[in-house]
C-alpha cells in the first residue's frame, strides 16, 4: 500500500517526502506510513487521502524553506528531472567522490536512493550520504524495516538506472559471477534496469587478468562503463590506470544512457583536435608540448552530449577516449593536419591540440649516440604545418572555427593577433605562465582552467572552473552560434 501511495505522488512532493524521511532517519515508505497513520487518527485532518498528505507536505516544506532551488528568479535547469537513480557506493578510497556525484545528480532534478556496502561505510558516513540524497540510506540485506515487503527487489525495480561508483574489484567480480551475498550484489542481480559502473582501484588490480575477464563478461551482459582514468592515485607513490571518473563525467554518462536533455547539435558534424604532437628526433627522442588532452577530450564529450557527430583527432595522451565520439589517433603534426583535412567538410572545428611548431628536418633512423669530445649534434629545424590557419582559410572552411591560445605573456594581445592571422571566429585564450600554467595544479596537466573568449566583438572573461565545466559552457556557446550558421 505504501509503495502505491508514493508512486501516486508527484515528483515535487516525492522530493519533500525524501527530505522529511532523511531528517527522521526513515525510509520514504516508513515516513509515508507515519503520515497516513497520523491522518487516519485525525492529526492531519479528517481523512488520509493522498491530496491531504500532499498539502501537509507542502505546508511543512514552506515552513522549513525546502522549496526547489531558484537562481535569479528562475528555476534551475533540471536535466534529469523525474529520473530515479539507485546509487551503489562501493568500498574504495574514491567513495568520497560519491558525495559530489549525489549533489550533481540532485541539482539536475534526479531522485537519488543510495545503497552502501559495509566497506563503503569505512570511507564515508551514512549521515553525510543521507543528508545529500535526502533519503534513507540502505545498508543491510536483512533489514526488518526495509525487507518486510521484499525491499531489495523494490530497490532494484523502482529505479530508472543503477549506478555503481566506485565499482570495486569485489563488486565487479560478484556481478560477473552471479554472487548475491549482500544488499548491493543482490540488488544488482535482481534488477531489470540498465547498470552503469565507474571502476576505481589500484592500477595493478585493474590490470589483473581476473579483473579484465570480469569486465569483458559484464560488458557482454550489457553493463555500461565510464572510466577508469589514468593518473595519480590516492595511495602514495601510485599512478596508472584506475582512477575513478570524475563526477561530471559520470553525470554525462548517466545522461547519455537515459538520453535526456536537449540535443541542439543533432545532425551537426564537428571536428576537435586534442593533446600534444610528438615530433621525432630519433626513434627514442621527440619534441612535444605539455598538453594532457584533458580540455580537448572534455570538449569533444560535451559536444557529443548535445547531439553532435564528433570526430576527435588526438595526439598521444594518457587518458581514455571520450564516450560517444569517433577518435582518430595520430602522433605528428603532419598526421594531425592530414586527418583534419580528410574530415572536411564540417559544421564546426575546435582546435585545442598543442601542436609542436617545429620538427627536425630529418629524424635519425637510429638512436643518436653521444661521442666523447664532439659535443651535441646539430638539429636543423623546419616549421610544422599551421593546422588552424590551414582550416581557417580552407576552401571547405567550416562555418565556425575556434582556436586555442596558450600564452605565457601578453595573453589578450597575442590571442587577438592569432584571431586575425588564423582566420578563426573565436580564440579561447588561457594563461600558461610559470605561475599558473604547468603541473598538476596548473592549466597544462591540471583539472581546472580559466579562459577568455576572444572574438571580433571583444573579450568575454570566464571565471575559473573545472575543465569539464569549461567544455560544457563552450559546447553551449557553439550550439548557440551554429543556430545562425548554414554550412
Amino acid at each position: 500500500m505504501a509503495s502505491i501511495t508514493i508512486r501516486n505522488l508527484d515528483n515535487e512532493v516525492k522530493d519533500l517526502l525524501r527530505q522529511l524521511a532523511a531528517e527522521n532517519d526513515r525510509s520514504m515508505e516508513e515516513q509515508a506510513r507515519v503520515m497516513i497513520r497520523a491522518a487516519v487518527e485525525g492529526q492531519l485532518g479528517s481523512a488520509g487521502r493522498i491530496d491531504q498528505i500532499e498539502q501537509t507536505l507542502r505546508e511543512l516544506a514552506s515552513a522549513r524553506g525546502l522549496a526547489a532551488p531558484v537562481t535569479a528568479g528562475k528555476i534551475m535547469p533540471r536535466g534529469l528531472s523525474g529520473k530515479r537513480i539507485l546509487f551503489i557506493i562501493g568500498g574504495g578510497i574514491a567513495a568520497y567522490k560519491a558525495l559530489d556525484l549525489i549533489r550533481r545528480l540532485r541539482e539536475r532534478g534526479a531522485a537519488v536512493r543510495v545503497v552502501m556496502t559495509s566497506a563503503a561505510q569505512e570511507f564515508v558516513t551514512t549521515l553525510s550520504v543521507g543528508a545529500l540524497s535526502a533519503d534513507h540510506v540502505f545498508t543491510e540485506l536483512f533489514d526488518r524495516n526495509d525487507e518486510h515487503d521484499v525491499g531489495h527487489i523494490r530497490l532494484s525495480r523502482e529505479a530508472d538506472l543503477l549506478v555503481v561508483a566506485p565499482a570495486t574489484t569485489d563488486l565487479m567480480a560478484k556481478l560477473a559471477n552471479g554472487h548475491a551475498n549482500d544488499l548491493a550484489s543482490t540488488v544488482l542481480i535482481a534488477t531489470d534496469k540498465p547498470v552503469l559502473m565507474a571502476p576505481a582501484m589500484n592500477p595493478r588490480m585493474w590490470a589483473h587478468p581476473a579483473t579484465r575477464r570480469n569486465r569483458a563478461t559484464l560488458q557482454k551482459d550489457g553493463i555500461a562503463f565510464v572510466g577508469p582514468a589514468r593518473g595519480e592515485m590516492a595511495e602514495s607513490n601510485e599512478a596508472g590506470e584506475g582512477r575513478m571518473a570524475e563526477p561530471l563525467e559520470i553525470v554525462a554518462a548517466i545522461e547519455a544512457l537515459l538520453d535526456v536533455g536537449p540535443k541542439p547539435l543533432s545532425g551537426r558534424k564537428i571536428i576537435v583536435t586534442s593533446g600534444p604532437t610528438h615530433e621525432p628526433i630519433d626513434p627514442v627522442r621527440y619534441i612535444a608540448n605539455r598538453s594532457s588532452g584533458k580540455q580537448g577530450h572534455a570538449i569533444a564529450a560535451a559536444l557529443a552530449r548535445l547531439g553532435a557527430d564528433v570526430y576527435l583527432v588526438s595526439g598521444p595522451v594518457g587518458i581514455a577516449d571520450p564516450a560517444g565520439v569517433q577518435t582518430i589517433h595520430v602522433e605528428r603534426a603532419q598526421e594531425m593536419r592530414d586527418a583534419v583535412e580528410q574530415l572536411l567538410p564540417a559544421d564546426a572545428a575546435v582546435f585545442v591540440a598543442a601542436v609542436a611548431d617545429w620538427r627536425t628536418e630529418n629524424s635519425a633512423d637510429e638512436k643518436i649516440k653521444k661521442v666523447a669530445g664532439e659535443g651535441p649534434p646539430m638539429l636543423r629545424m623546419v616549421e610544422n604545418p599551421d593546422i588552424l590557419a590551414g582550416v581557417g582559410h580552407h576552401s571547405q572552411r567550416p562555418g565556425l572555427v575556434i582556436g586555442f591560445a596558450a600564452e605565457t605573456q601578453d595573453l589578450l594581445r597575442n590571442a587577438e593577433a592569432k584571431l586575425r592571422k588564423k582566420g578563426a571566429d573565436l580564440i579561447v585564450a588561457n594563461d600558461v605562465s610559470q605561475e599558473s600554467g604547468v603541473g598538476p595544479s596548473g592549466v597544462m596537466g591540471g583539472d581546472r582552467n580559466r579562459v577568455r573568449i576572444v572574438s571580433k566583438a571583444g573579450v568575454e572573461e570566464w571565471p575559473e572552473m573545472s575543465k569539464d565545466e569549461v567544455a560544457a559552457r563552450l559546447a553551449a556557446l557553439i550550439a548557440e552560434r551554429l543556430k545562425t550558421i548554414v554550412v
